[in-house]
């Protein structure tokens, strides 16, 4: 009876297994085929032929009872539940209470992604969303039950993906072949919900297909590298304290020989990155004062030092965006009250505002960072930061500060950027703030020179403190590597010196306004806001 049951199963669900149609040969017969290769395997795999001694291939075919629920896993790592309403829907009508089950795990190098389409004509087809990320340890995991397609369960299956790695954001897919039968395909996750208890992903689906779990990698950083990086950021800081401090006191020059607005702006900024610099190099010598559980109250006023310092930085950065959109694309017809007072009271109060009331609530405190070394062994870096006793709460205040506060502001600032260069664009051209044409022609290349060096000093200003912190934020959102790691330290580190060569490039330029014969007052017109103290 057993024989009659296994031929009629063949006949009915699966095809007849041909000579030579070994099962770890089986994907690549099936791309030979031409056709769509995963529906292919599917078919083929419930009566491939295993060889005798092959242990590389990770493959589990086994007839079950259908009233019942099935355990399965290829490997340790994966776990397979199939609950029995799912293995008597696969049954279809063929009689008998055993159901096929297949379960095996294979190399994600075989699944390739539908490339983009090309243009042709005014047609256009909907295109799948590709889904970022990597595939969890490269496999994935295909079962198949039964002989009739499996959709739509009331009860979904349950698969286990276990890992040891770190992983950032999960998401539990399923492979969906082109609709071209290329081959191809892409990574859907209709029917399938994630749930991630921090060593495994249980993933949820009301179907049968190849599953997986894309991934976003968390790096990691062992303790020679942390060491390294700590050197790099300590050696940078005392750098910028030496040059943003020389370039407040060149500041502080111009701004006597030639009392612009601009250049008030610009010391507000070094200020800002000078407290920065000093407070972090001061957060990270005096946590080394203290025991391994000691946390005092000097630490966390450093603390809230440091938080007002990196605020009051992103603050003074959206208001140097500000200033070069009024400068620069509203140059007629400007006054302002009491500019200063009001820019210093955004830059400056906005920062004490948010720091004393994160203070009040007590999230202020000694931070500390785990690290694993080659031997597996943990250490820890500690400075004064937001408490680590405090978790939620300090992610949450840390999140929304130093992650989606600089990217508000760098958003704002490429706005800002982009109107200044079609504004410097349309005078090129001829339009966008003088009357006639005749108004332009009048104007000299000298002049023309000049307005160019002025945009390109402030924009270029912008672009310094603006990239270097939004490499910072991509850290939390996607994968970075080791080298990117470093060269965001370096960059953010030697901030003070960009300031020092800002400033000499600021000198650099008065000599030259002093020099130039040009005195026209349409130049200057243009080159001057009328803003009052």
């Amino acid at each position: 009876m057993m024989w009659i049951a296994f031929c009629l199963i063949t006949l009915v669900g699966f095809p007849t297994s041909q000579a030579g149609d070994f099962c770890d040969n089986l994907i690549d017969d099936c791309q030979k085929s031409g056709a769509g290769w995963t529906r292919c395997y599917e078919d083929r795999v419930a009566t491939c032929e295993l060889r005798r001694g092959l242990r590389h291939i990770s493959f589990i075919r086994d007839f079950v009872n259908s009233s019942l629920e099935c355990e399965a896993g290829p490997e340790p790592q994966y776990g397979v539940h199939i609950p029995s309403s799912a293995l008597k829907k696969s049954k279809g009508r063929v009689a008998g209470d055993k159901v096929l089950v297949v379960t095996t795990v294979i190399n994600s190098t075989y699944f390739k992604l539908t490339p983009p389409p090309r243009r042709r004509g005014v047609e256009i087809r909907p295109q799948p969303v590709h889904i970022p990320g990597t595939v969890l340890g490269e496999s994935v995991l295909m079962v198949r039950a039964g002989y009739s397609p499996v959709r739509n369960l009331s009860q979904p299956i349950r698969l286990i993906f276990r890992h040891d790695e770190p992983v950032g954001n999960g998401t539990c897919v399923f492979w969906q072949e082109s609709e071209q039968d290329d081959g191809t395909g892409h990574w859907s996750t209709d029917g399938c919900d994630t749930n991630h208890t921090g060593s495994e992903f249980i993933c949820s689906c009301s179907h049968l297909s190849f599953f997986a779990v894309l991934v976003n990698p968390v790096l990691t950083v062992d303790k020679k590298n942390a060491v390294y990086l700590n050197y790099i950021a300590y050696v940078g800081s005392a750098l910028s304290i030496i040059f943003t401090f020389i370039s407040l006191i060149i500041y502080i020059c111009l701004h006597r020989r030639r009392p612009e607005k601009a250049i008030s702006v610009h010391m507000q900024l070094t200020g800002a990155l000078l407290c920065l610099h000093i407070s972090f190099l001061l957060c990270c010598f005096w946590v080394r004062l203290l025991s391994e559980n000691d946390d005092s109250v000097v630490c966390q006023i450093l603390g809230f030092f440091l938080h007002w310092s990196v605020l009051a930085t992103f603050s003074w950065t959206a208001l140097e965006g500000f200033h070069l959109y009024l400068l620069l694309i509203r140059v007629f017809n400007i006054y302002v009250r009491r500019y200063l007072l009001k820019l210093s009271l955004v830059g400056w109060g906005l920062p004490t505002l948010v720091a004393v009331v994160c203070g009040i609530s007590g999230v202020y405190g000694k931070y500390s960072l785990e690290f694993k070394d080659e031997g597996n062994q943990t250490s820890k870096i500690h400075m004064c930061w937001m408490s680590s006793e405090f978790k939620q709460q300090a992610v949450l205040v840390s999140f929304i500060t130093t992650v989606a506060f600089p990217c508000l502001v760098i958003l704002c600032n490429s706005c800002m950027m982009g109107l200044v260069v079609f504004k410097l664009w349309g005078l090129r051209e001829g339009i966008g703030g003088y009357k006639s044409s005749s108004d332009w022609k009048k104007t000299s290349k000298e002049k023309r020179s000049k307005l160019w060096k002025d945009g390109a000093t402030l924009l270029g200003l912008s672009c310094v403190m603006g990239l270097t912190w939004g490499l910072a934020s991509t850290t939390y959102i996607t994968y970075i590597s080791l080298p990117g790691l470093y060269v965001f330290t370096i960059l953010n580190s030697l901030q003070g010196v960009f300031i020092f060569l800002w400033s000499v490039a600021l000198i650099c330029k008065s000599r030259s306004d002093n020099n130039s014969s040009v005195r026209h007052p349409s130049t200057q017109k243009m080159m001057t806001t009328s803003f009052s103290n």
